[in-house]
């Protein structure tokens, strides 16, 4: 199924995808759903994808971690400042914490004018939890997985690479704003099409990345690449701390996903992003993730 979560006639709804019409479901919100699959039931609503606004699929998920699982994205930017690539990737999978309640989905992303000082995207996948699990193994982790969506981790780079010479992780250069959607797909739906696929190290999704500005490409890749799998990264997460359902964890990067790793590539030339762009993300099986940036005043 493709989940989503909606505004219709001023009330935050959660429905199934039917074409281009919505199902609405009996449901409180897609939290309820996620905990509960077996009780969400069909409402008497049906409307057009195209009457409503999507919101995030988990606009209030109880936590986010992303992710640093591309080993070229990680490799290229290191080797545009002069680093060597960082031995311990390979050892495991890194992760941070984000802010979990400064999710968008499509429309419309406020930011700051500090953020605008190279402000940037990053393509990525996500996962939501399904069900409560710690000390997990990679071998099972993905059943703990309900579904994928996508994720643009927006970054205000200036802000980012002035507050990482602390050496405390990101912070104001990543907490304004992170978006998901526009909907989230169910782990089985994947599964029966044959685009998330069995692996020793655990499921990957065989999906196409790309990343539009203003109706350009600029990236491109496949979640396949990820060099530590979803089932990796649960393992990792949930080594003596629980994950709940509606956790959100992150792919990372994909090799090419943001204007850091393409300009100093020089494949763009000192490109970011400002106030009118429009940002599209587009993952196959996942669907296009559509954002634009909208300056507000402090």
């Amino acid at each position: 199924m493709k989940l989503v979560t909606y505004l219709f006639e001023g009330r935050e709804c959660v429905g199934r995808l039917d074409g281009d019409r919505i199902q609405e479901l009996d449901v409180a919100s897609m939290l309820d759903l996620i905990k509960n699959p077996a009780k969400a039931k069909p409402g008497a609503k049906t409307v057009p994808l195209k009457s409503v606004q999507l919101l995030s699929p988990v606009p209030r998920p109880p936590s986010m971690r992303d992710g640093y699982a591309f080993r070229q994205h990680v490799a290229t930017a290191r080797r545009n400042r002069g680093l060597d690539m960082i031995p311990e990737f390979d050892q495991f999978p890194v992760f941070y914490f984000t802010n979990h309640q400064a999710v968008t989905g499509p429309g419309d992303v406020h930011v700051l004018p500090r953020h605008c000082d190279k402000l940037d995207f990053e393509l990525e996948v996500a996962i939501v939890v399904g069900k409560e699990g710690r000390n997990l193994k990679a071998s099972d982790a993905d059943d703990h997985v309900f579904g994928y969506t996508i994720m643009n981790d927006w970054s205000a780079r200036t802000l980012q690479m002035d507050e990482m010479k602390l050496n405390l992780g990101p912070a104001k250069g990543k907490d304004f704003a992170t978006s998901l959607g526009p909907w989230l797909v169910t782990r089985d739906e994947l599964l029966e099409s044959g685009k998330l696929k069995k692996s020793p190290k655990g499921e990957v999704l065989d999906a196409p990345m790309k990343m539009f500005l203003n109706g350009k490409q600029y990236s491109e890749g496949n979640v396949n690449q990820m060099d530590w799998t979803f089932a990796q990264l649960l393992e990792r997460a949930s080594y003596g701390a629980t994950l709940y359902p509606g956790d959100v964890i992150g792919s990372g990067t994909v090799g090419t996903g943001c204007f850091l790793e393409l300009n100093g590539s020089k494949v763009t030339d000192n490109l970011w992003l400002k106030p009118g762009d429009e940002v599209v993300l587009e993952v196959g099986s996942l669907g296009r993730l559509e954002n634009k940036i909208v300056l507000d005043k402090e």
